[in-house]
């Protein structure tokens, strides 16, 4: 196996690093897809796999809880041990499908800070069974507060993650909209200086953190969560090579030094996706269309079988309906919606048919 091909499955470590440069050199980003169940994830997986890309597979604080079940009494053990159970089945299946996937759980904020140290002790638990940790990185997003506490906190906890071989995805400025209760509010037709990052932070943060270990910066450059209507998002990339020069020419690095993440990625342009990820973006979030590519063609499916969801058996004519209102049916409609929607995805970011996994 030559460096620049790694085994297929969940890569952490080396591998991770690996799979960021791959993207970064060739060009390319990959999408980071939000699930919340196996089906989900599973459709991920396939989806990168028909399209012959490398894929982040991550989660936020509810999804995780959603993960382990919405009906277990305690919230905050939910999102803990549907953490794991997550990552245990991505590193049980994603090298079975033929594709290198990174695990990454998504924004946590000063509130959430404790649900990264709990997994942090199911990691270094992992680690010490497996010599490997159960996620590739964990985001902190910290935007919403002073510099100097988001930046103190990331040091602090990328310590820790660093002896586990993990990344640290970390935020500057503040991505407009909300996902799953995270964000900010997104005022349509407002200028919001809040919405771009200042490179001198970004610098900050680099000079903070690079000697630590490795780590990602979710630098807003106008993006926002959610779709909202044709001409309200203004995306600037320029933002993002700004902060790219000024790290390369402080600290006399190579082209694109930083490892940067798209946050808010559905419903953007496409020329704007391209353009970011000529300035050193890897990795695109993508939520809000997925979930709409898992639930239309489920509603197309319940609508073309009315009868069968209000009857087991027609009460007019005696026809069972057990095949039609079968979950596995239109569950797989919404498993191959995401599918689809992802190989749109692999198209616009580049990945498609590269995948760096063996072969």
């Amino acid at each position: 196996m030559s460096e620049s091909t790694l085994k297929p499955g969940v890569v952490t470590g080396k591998g991770y690093k690996t799979l960021v440069d791959a993207a970064k050199s060739g060009g390319y980003a990959l999408p980071a897809v939000n699930v919340v169940g196996t089906n989900s994830m599973n459709a991920v997986m396939e989806a990168a796999a028909k399209a012959g890309s490398d894929i982040i597979i991550q989660l936020s604080n509810s999804g995780t809880a959603f993960f382990a079940g919405a009906g277990m009494p305690d919230g905050f053990k939910a999102k803990v041990v549907g953490a794991v159970a997550a990552a245990q089945h991505a590193h049980l299946l994603a090298e079975h499908y033929g594709i290198c996937v990174a695990m990454h759980t998504d924004h946590a904020n000063r509130e959430l800070i404790p649900w990264v140290e709990a997994m942090l002790d199911e990691g270094e638990k992992y680690y010490a069974q497996h010599g490997k940790p159960l996620y590739s990185s964990h985001m902190l997003d910290l935007s919403a507060d002073p510099i100097d506490f988001n930046l103190g906190e990331c040091a602090r906890l990328l310590k820790r993650m660093a002896k586990l071989d993990m990344s640290l995805e970390i935020e500057l400025g503040v991505t407009g909209g909300e996902e799953d209760g995270m964000g900010s509010e997104f005022e349509e037709h407002a200028d919001n200086s809040r919405l771009y990052t200042q490179p001198q932070d970004v610098l900050q943060a680099y000079d903070l953190l690079n000697p630590i270990g490795h780590f990602s910066v979710a630098a807003s450059f106008g993006n926002v969560h959610g779709v909202y209507k044709p001409g309200n998002v203004k995306l600037r990339p320029e933002i993002l090579k700004n902060s790219q020069d000024l790290v390369q020419k402080t600290h006399g690095t190579g082209h694109n030094p930083l490892h940067l993440v798209f946050h808010g990625g559905s419903g953007s342009e496409k020329a704007k996706i391209a353009e970011a990820v000529r300035y050193g973006v890897f990795k695109m979030n993508i939520d809000t269309d997925t979930q709409f590519a898992f639930s239309e063609p489920v509603g197309e499916y319940v609508n073309a079988n009315q009868r069968a969801f209000r009857f087991q058996i027609d009460p007019d004519d005696g026809t069972p309906y057990k095949k039609a209102y079968d979950p596995r049916k239109y569950l797989r409609a919404g498993e191959q919606g995401i599918v689809k929607r992802l190989q749109e995805a692999c198209e616009d970011l580049g990945s498609k048919g590269r995948s760096i996994a063996q072969k």
